[in-house]
């Protein structure tokens, strides 16, 4: 909804566009502003960013073959805190 807003706020405008869909003002806003400046994210979401990347790291450098379990067992191997895998 963000990008189709950023498309058309030049002819309808942002608040005219957000009455019609269901999304307020100030969340588009803060959205913009989450874009623009990523550390005002939560703590939660900056870690949730980082193991992702981990995660997408490891499964490439394995070729695209290890699975959830192998993932976690190299991300334990590698020194990272991470929740116990449960199958």
């Amino acid at each position: 909804m963000v990008d189709f807003i950023d498309v058309n706020k030049q002819e309808y405008g942002i608040e005219p566009i957000c009455r019609v869909l269901p999304i307020a003002p100030l969340t588009y806003h803060r959205t913009k502003d989450l874009e623009e400046c990523p550390d005002k994210r939560s703590l939660r979401s900056q870690h949730d960013d980082f193991y992702i990347s981990e995660i997408k790291r490891i499964w490439q450098v394995s070729k695209w073959r290890y699975g959830a379990c192998k993932v976690w067992q190299q991300m334990k191997a590698d020194g990272l805190r991470v929740a116990s895998y449960i199958v």
